[in-house]
C-alpha cells in the first residue's frame, strides 16, 4: 500500500511516487496556465459575433496543445542542460578542486564509496552564511556546494553530515525534481507576475465586429492566479518532505546522529546566503523561515528536523543548545580557518562556543 512505510527505504520510494505526482500536477499547471491566458486574451481582444470567449479559448487550447507540450518539454530540456552553469552564476560559486581543498574530498570520497556512488564535484560560495546545496540531474552534472562559512564554523563530524545530506539528495533523486520542479514553477510565476503587473491595462475590446468578454477576462486572471498558487505549494511540498528523508539518509551514511543534529542547531539562523535568489535558497541545506513562519517556509524548522532525529534516530541533545550570533565576526571565521589548518579541532572545545582567549575548553 502506498499509504504505508516501513523502514527508510520504503519511506524513500513512498515519496518518489509521490514527487512523480506532484511533477505531473506542475506540467498539468502549465496547460491551466495556457487556458487561462487563452481566456484573457480572448476576453480582451474580443471574439467574432455568434462565438464566446470560452469556446474560442477551448477550440485553440486543444489547436495548441501539441505546441504547448513541446514548448513545456524544450523548457525542461534547457533547463537540464545549464542548470549548474545558472546556479553557479546566481549564487557566485566557484570550483573546488582537490588541492584547494583535500580533507573535504575525502570526506566526500569515503561517503561515496560506501555506498557506490559516482563522487560529484564540488564548489565553495564565499559567505559568512552557513549552508550547502546540491545541482545537477545527472553524474557529469552533480555538484555539491558549501559555503565558505559552513567550513569555518563546523567541526569534521559536522561537515561531513551536512555532505551526506546532500549526497541523500542526490542518491534520491531530490535535486532532479527540485530542478523540474522549480523551472516548471518559475515559468508559471513569470506568467502570473507579468499578467498581474499589467492588470490595470485591460480593456474590452469596444470593436463593433467583435465582442469582448470581461468575465472571461476575470475567469482567466483566476485561473493563472490558482495555477501560480499552486505551483508554488506543490515546489514546497517538494522540498519540505524530502528534508527529514535527507536527514535520515545521512544518519545511515555517517552512523552519527548527534553530528547531524549539532550542524542544524549551529546553522539555525545563519543560513541566509546574501544575495541568492529564493530558487536556490530552497535546494539549500537550510532555508531561514521568512515573516510568514512555518506556512510559507520550503523547509520544516529546525526544532522538528531534531525532534524527528532524537526520537527516529537516536540522536541526542546537546548539553548547552546553542544561541550562537546570526552571523560571525569575520576575525572568528579567520580564526577557525587557521586553526583548522594548524590541526586543532574545533570539536574539542564543544560545538558551539570559543572560550575567551583562544584557550582550550576544559573537559
Amino acid at each position: 500500500m502506498l499509504g504505508q512505510a516501513f523502514g527508510l527505504y520504503s519511506h524513500m520510494r513512498n515519496n518518489r511516487i509521490r514527487s512523480g505526482f506532484l511533477i505531473a500536477g506542475l506540467f498539468a499547471l502549465i496547460y491551466l496556465t495556457v487556458w487561462g491566458l487563452l481566456l484573457v486574451f480572448n476576453g480582451y481582444g474580443g471574439v467574432p459575433r455568434g462565438r464566446t470567449a470560452f469556446g474560442e479559448a477551448g477550440r485553440q487550447f486543444w489547436a495548441w496543445l501539441p505546441v504547448t507540450t513541446l514548448a513545456a518539454g524544450a523548457w525542461v530540456f534547457i533547463g537540464f542542460r545549464v542548470n549548474v552553469g545558472l546556479i553557479s552564476a546566481v549564487s557566485g560559486a566557484q570550483g573546488l578542486s582537490r588541492e584547494d581543498n583535500p580533507k573535504l574530498y575525502r570526506m566526500l570520497e569515503n561517503l561515496c564509496i560506501s555506498r557506490g556512488l559516482t563522487v560529484p564535484k564540488l564548489a565553495i560560495v564565499e559567505s559568512e552564511a552557513l549552508n550547502a546545496f546540491a545541482s545537477g540531474v545527472n553524474d557529469a552534472q552533480f555538484t555539491v556546494t558549501v559555503t565558505s562559512g559552513l567550513l569555518a564554523q563546523l567541526n569534521d563530524a559536522e561537515v561531513e553530515a551536512v555532505l551526506a545530506h546532500e549526497l541523500t539528495h542526490i542518491r534520491n533523486g531530490d535535486v532532479r525534481l527540485m530542478i523540474i520542479a522549480v523551472v516548471i514553477a518559475g515559468i508559471i510565476s513569470l506568467v502570473g507576475e507579468l499578467i498581474f503587473r499589467n492588470l490595470g491595462r485591460v480593456r474590452v475590446s469596444s470593436d463593433d465586429a467583435k465582442k469582448g468578454s470581461f468575465v472571461a477576462i476575470l475567469i482567466g486572471f483566476a485561473v493563472i492566479a490558482v495555477a501560480w498558487f499552486l505551483a508554488v505549494v506543490i515546489r514546497l511540498s517538494l522540498s519540505r518532505s524530502r528534508e527529514y528523508l535527507a536527514d535520515a539518509g545521512a544518519v545511515e551514511l555517517t552512523k552519527n546522529p548527534d553530528a547531524m543534529i549539532s550542524a542544524l542547531l549551529k546553522i539555525a539562523g545563519r543560513a541566509d546566503i546574501e544575495g541568492v535568489p529564493s530558487g536556490v535558497m530552497d535546494m539549500c541545506f537550510e532555508n531561514d523561515p521568512d515573516d510568514f513562519a512555518d506556512l510559507f517556509s520550503t523547509h520544516p524548522s529546525v526544532t522538528k528536523r531534531v525532534q524527528a532525529l532524537v526520537q527516529t534516530a537516536g540522536g541526542r541533545m546537546p548539553a548547552m543548545p546553542p544561541h550562537p550570533p546570526r552571523v560571525a565576526e569575520r576575525q572568528d571565521l579567520q580564526t577557525m580557518v587557521e586553526e583548522s589548518a594548524a590541526g586543532i579541532d574545533p570539536a574539542a572545545r564543544g560545538p558551539w562556543a570559543r572560550p575567551p582567549g583562544g584557550g582550550s575548553a576544559s573537559p
